[in-house]
Parts: structure tokens; sequence; C-alpha cells
């Protein structure tokens, strides 16, 4: 910051590789190895500790907001290295499938207690469990992770000393003054200044990266942070736009993922929405701030989500458009009133159900009150052609699925329905028979969390780890069901050809089907010609909302190991494509091994009737049984975006599709002769973003694959 705040200069510094390798587990081992005598779980906490304290507090010139994964490399040598790997061998870790990451903390609560709150919180339960040696020994990890947080800020604030030491400007020596200022109050103190909130929040952010956690939400940053902001605007202390510049800086280093990891983070941030208490609107100017920042800053992360409901204002949805029509792709824009009903449906209470966020893509989660997300995939397509085959592939012949019988012993639409719910009964009892033996953690006391802990409800003052009970609520899991146009669409050229016009028999087409519609190109014209879901036709949107009830009721049945709930997703990031190399060709007309339908939107082209009509297909599922979420990707125009007149008509279809039950919608707005002209020269199109699925990418870091994905998605004009 030689004069003013450089955006610009600060991204392109952030894009320079950092010199040195990679040291954090080096920081980690030297930690863990002072102290491999300890309880593991003080041991980790002291490498916890030891990571946070050594590494290098690194500060761009136009940092505005301190915290930097820059300052993990170091020149380590090739010994060095290997003794650190060999010293955290023995070092338990948790994975994505074990609940280490994809979390949301409870900002709020930190924020109103400070660093120094928290040490105080953990001293309580210390004298209160005395006696109890497991939660003593959880509790002192916890501080010693928290103090080792508090020793890092303080690195910060040295470190913005010596920036202002050497500073060329009497302005630039005051702002590192400033930043050192506000980080010394925050290694101990709770936030009392906006600038002093967004600090510690970062700061947070930053030390889950440093530990190797993915996806660690922001939540809803508007709500938390507009005490402070409304403090500081009312007392002259900042300005609207020190606020977005501020937010900017902060945001523009979740870049720094693919710098120096090679991928983007899906940093989650919610805004809007309604207030937990009484569920009005929640919507405040700080919302329009983070919008603005996020525009600025332009790239693929934070992942922005912006929940709307039926009193959101026009403004809001507007602005939100605005910034979509960048480009970007995002803010995914989600709907309260279903997604509210539908964690209700789970059990939590209203005022937290009305404070959810989401992480990740666009994972619904209740921030602060339980364990961190995970998911997998269920590829719903494979059980139908299980139904359709007797349970054997139509690839390799290979029976993974049940026996229900042979094609042409279903004598109605109802007989091969029966066939297919066996298959996915059978389908998903393996899913959450395999994903519960990789859930549960046979050590548990050696897997704790205790730094994560302090950031969630219950566990200090329980003694007990976020992932061992101390949370408010249990864990979840989303089964991600796959293709449900894929399955829609195949539903109802059965229904149609096979038993109520009786074309063809389904052993007749079976055998089209193994073959790839080898010398059956009129019979594969047929089945393309057959109904579609995205066009407000009434057989296959009969067929989706069959979709959605029947996996809600097959996962609901189950429990997760700590007793948590399964729930559903109509999602699937960018696996539809994969999924599809699974499986043979569907009765919808798609080919062997092509992809199925991308997440809960129409099959791509299919959708031919324009918006409205794929609105109206797609709000007709019951999604309040869908907990985990949906993604709707559609295409626009660029044109739609180009002024406030046009943007007004997308926001009231937007409003309708809301008002009549869909979930989530999320929209790319970039043409496709400019998608097509970025795979043929990508170095001029390095900086193109678009949405991909529950996140967005630089459209041509994608595999060729994905982008011919988002390529195939039906343009709305």
């Amino acid at each position: 910051m030689k004069t003013a705040f450089q955006l610009s200069a600060l991204q392109k510094e952030t894009c320079v590789p950092a010199s040195g390798v990679y040291a954090g587990l080096y920081y980690r081992a030297k930690g863990y190895a002072a102290h491999a005598k300890d309880e593991n779980v003080i041991a980790r906490a002291y490498a916890i500790a030891s990571l946070f304290e050594a590494h290098t507090k690194y500060i761009y010139d136009n940092d505005r907001i301190a915290g930097s994964q820059r300052g993990l490399f170091a020149p380590l040598t090739e010994e060095e290295v290997q003794w650190a790997a060999d010293v955290c061998k023995p070092y338990p870790e948790r994975s994505f499938h074990t609940n280490y990451d994809h979390y949301a903390p409870n900002y709020a609560s930190f924020l109103s207690k400070g660093i120094d709150g928290i040490l105080h919180d953990i001293d309580t339960s210390i004298e209160t469990h005395q006696g109890d040696t497991e939660k003593t020994d959880f509790l002192r990890a916890a501080r010693i992770s928290m103090e080792g947080f508090s020793h890092m800020i303080s690195g910060y604030a040295d470190a913005a000393r010596k920036k202002a030491a050497h500073a060329d400007t009497a302005e630039e020596q005051a702002h590192f003054f400033g930043m050192a200022a506000v980080c010394d109050h925050v290694a101990h103190k709770a936030p009392t200044t906006f600038k002093e909130a967004l600090q510690l929040t970062f700061l947070c952010y930053i030390s889950f990266n440093y530990e190797g956690r993915y996806a660690m939400a922001f939540g809803r940053m508007d709500q938390y942070l507009y005490p402070f902001y409304t403090a500081d605007i009312a007392l002259g202390r900042t300005t609207e736009e020190d606020v977005v510049c501020d937010l900017a800086s902060a945001f523009i280093k979740i870049g720094e993922k693919r710098t120096f990891f090679g991928g983007d983070d899906v940093s989650n941030i919610a805004i809007g929405g309604v207030k937990p208490e009484d569920g009005s609107d929640a919507t405040n100017a700080l919302s329009y701030h983070i919008l603005e920042a996020v525009r600025r800053c332009f790239i693929p992360g934070p992942n922005l989500s912006a929940r709307l409901h039926k009193n959101t204002s026009p403004e809001f949805i507007d602005a939100c458009l605005a910034v979509i029509g960048t480009g970007l792709g995002y803010p995914a824009m989600m709907n309260d009133e279903i997604n509210i009903a539908a964690l209700h449906r789970m059990g939590y209470s209203l005022e937290d159900c009305r404070d959810y966020c989401m992480v990740g893509c666009i994972e619904n989660f209740i921030q602060g009150k339980q364990p961190a997300w995970s998911d997998g995939r269920f590829n719903t397509p494979v059980y139908l052609e299980y139904a359709i085959n007797n349970g054997a592939s139509l690839l390799d012949g290979v029976k993974r699925g049940i026996e229900t019988g042979e094609p042409d012993s279903f004598a109605t639409m109802d007989d091969f329905m029966a066939a297919f719910t066996a298959q996915l009964k059978a389908g998903a009892k393996s899913y959450v028979e395999s994903f519960n033996s990789v859930n549960a953690v046979p050590d548990s006391v050696n897997h704790q969390s205790p730094y994560l802990s302090c950031y969630c409800d219950g566990c200090i003052e329980s003694g007990i780890d976020i992932n061992r009970g101390g949370a408010k609520y249990k864990s979840a899991h989303g089964a991600c069901g796959m293709g449900i146009a894929t399955v829609a669409d195949s539903l109802a050229a059965i229904d149609k050809l096979v038993f109520k016009e009786h074309k063809l028999t389904l052993g007749q087409l079976r055998d089209v089907l193994a073959s790839d519609f080898e010398g059956h190109e009129d019979i594969r014209r047929m089945l393309l010609d057959a109904p579609k879901y995205g066009n407000d036709d009434p057989l296959p949107d009969q067929y989706a909302k069959w979709f959605v009830d029947v996996q809600a009721d097959l996962f609901d049945a189950y429990r997760l190991p700590d007793g948590g709930r399964y729930y559903t997703a109509i999602a699937s990031n960018t696996s539809n494509i994969p999924a599809g190399k699974e499986i043979g060709a569907t009765p919808d007309g798609r080919g062997r091994g092509m992809p199925v339908s991308d997440a809960a939107s129409p099959m791509h082209g299919m959708d031919r009737s324009g918006p409205t009509a794929a609105a109206l297909s797609l709000c007709k599922p019951d999604y309040t049984r869908v907990a985990c979420g949906t993604v709707v990707n559609q295409k626009y125009t660029p044109d739609m975006f180009a002024n406030k007149e046009k943007r007004a008509k997308l926001g009231a279809v937007i409003r309708s599709y809301f008002a009549m039950g869909g979930q989530e919608l999320q929209i790319n707005c970039v043409s496709k002769d400019t998608l097509r002209d970025a795979q043929k020269n990508p170095a001029n199109y390095e900086n193109l973003v678009v949405r991909v699925s529950g996140f967005s990418a630089y459209y041509t870091k994608l595999d060729t694959a994905v982008q011919n994905d988002i390529l195939a998605r039906t343009e709305h004009m």
C-alpha cells in the first residue's frame, strides 16, 4: 500500500508462487515430537500450536487485512521434509468422510467473547470437570491450541510493525502501525470495531487452512459483522468504501489456494435470508457491500450464496443478478422457505433452522452447532439399469444389483416401478453400510479436534470434542442423488412407449440399450422424442417428483454412527460425468458412457420450451424433503443482464419459481461463442470465470469434459 489500496496490485501479489517447499508438516512435527510422550490429544495440540506460531507471518504490501498462506513455505532440506513425514506417521488425522472439514463456525459467539473469553470458558470447564481425565485432557488441548492461535495473531502484529519500520511514506507507516494495533487487540480481546472483527474472522479462516481444512465456510457474514459495521458508520470510524476495500482485501486472498496448492477453495459466505428470532428480513447494507467486494475481486472464491425469501426486496435480487451478470456465476440463490422447512423436518429448532448457512457448494448447515459436513454420490440411474436388466450391468453383464425379474416379466408400469424401487432400496442399504464403515472412527480419542471444537457450541462446556458428541446436534451426511432428469425422462419413455403405446417391449428396449442403439437409430429417435423433464409436461414431471420422494423415504430410515441423520441432495458437482461412464445407454436416448443429467437440472438441450416452462417443471418435486440442498444450473445470454429492466424480468421469474417450491438456482451468463473461443484460445481467457455446478472456476483450468458439459447446457434468451 504505497499511497492507497490497490486491489489489482494485491491480486497480482497473491498470484506469485511462494519460494521454498511446504513446511506445514514440518512445523507440526516440531511440536508433536517435543511432546510425543504426552497424551495424544495434548501432543497434537502442541503440533497445531507449533504450526500456528512457527510459520512466517507474511503481509503483502497492499494488505488491509492480515493473513496469508505464503508463510507456510520455507527453504527446508530433503532431510527435514523426510524427518517431518516420519514423525507424523503415527499422527492420526481425520478426513472429509470423518468430519474433518466443510464446517461453518459460530463466528457470532466467537467474536462476542474473543480469545481471552474462550480461554476463560476453557479454564472454567476444566474446574468443572476435575477428576475426569479424558475431559480435562481435551480441554487442556483446546487451551494449548487457542493459545497458539493467539500467539499467531501477535506474530502478525509484529510483522505489521516491521512493515511499518520499512515504510516509504508516513501514510504507509501509519497504515501498518494501525494493522499491528488491530492484531494486538484481537490476539486477546473481543473485537470492538468492524476492522477488528473482520481481521479476527479472516485469521480464523486462515488458521483452518494452515491445519489443512478445506471448504471452511464464513457463514452468515453480513449478520455477525453487521453490529460492528453499524457502530463504526455511526461513529464515523469508517466509510462505506473502506468497508468494501477491507472485505475485498480479505476475499482476494482466498485465491492463494490456487497459487500455492493448485486448486480453488469453496469457502461459502451466506448473505440475506431471515432473522432467526422472528423470521423477518435480515438483508442489510453489509449484504450489498459483500456483493460489491466479491465483484471487485472477480475470482472463483468465495462461494457466495444469497438467501432469498418471500419478503426479499427486488433491489437485493437485482444486485445479485448484476454480480452474476459480470460472468462470475454467483451468488447462488437459495430459497429460505424451502430450506428452513427441510431442515426443521430433521429435528432442529426453528430458530437454528432460520440461521442456517451453506458449506462447500450448496450444502445446508446449522452453523456452529453440528460436526463438520460430509456427503457422497449416489448414482441413481445405475439402479434403473439394474431394474431393466435384472440386476446386471449393461456395460459388462456383471450382476451388481439384486434380481428383480427379467424385463418382459413386468405386466404394468407399476410392476416395473416396484422393481426399480427394490433396486434403489438395495443400493441405499449398500451405500449406508459402506459410508458408515469409513465414518465410524474406532480410535476416536486419538482423532479429536480440540481447536475446531472451540468454534462449536457446547464442546467447551461439556468437555467433549465436536466429533465425540460435544456439539448441540449430531452429524449429518448428504447422499447426492444424481441424474433426476435422466431417470425422469427414461421412466416417461418407458411408460409411454412400452406400457401405454406398446411400441416395443421392455425386453426389446433392454437389447437396444445393450447395443448402444447400434442399428436402431429409429428407436433412439423415438426415445429422444418422448416427453422430457423441463418442459412442464406432467408425464416426466411426475417421475421427477417420485425421484425425490423415494430417495428421501429410503435414506430417512438410516442413521449415522453417532445417531445423526442422512439427508438427500439432488446434486452432482461434476460427478454426472464419471457417473455416466458407469452405465450403458438409457431409455431417454442418452448414449453409453455419456454424462447423466446435471444435478437437479433438466437434461442439457431437452428443456426446449423456455425458462418459464423449465421453472414450472423444476418446482414440482417436494424439496422440503431434501435437507442437504439442490443445484439447478441455468444459462442465460449476457444480454439478459444488460439493464435493470431485463434483470427485473428475470428476477420476477426467480421469485415466482421460489414461490412455487424451487429450492436453488444458479446462473451462467457467458455466451457459448465465448466458451468455444476459450477452448480454442485458452491464453486469451485466463481470467474467465464460469459457474460449474455448486462452485465457480476458471473455465480454461477445467477438464475438457467439464467444459463440454457446461457448453451443452440450454442457453435461454
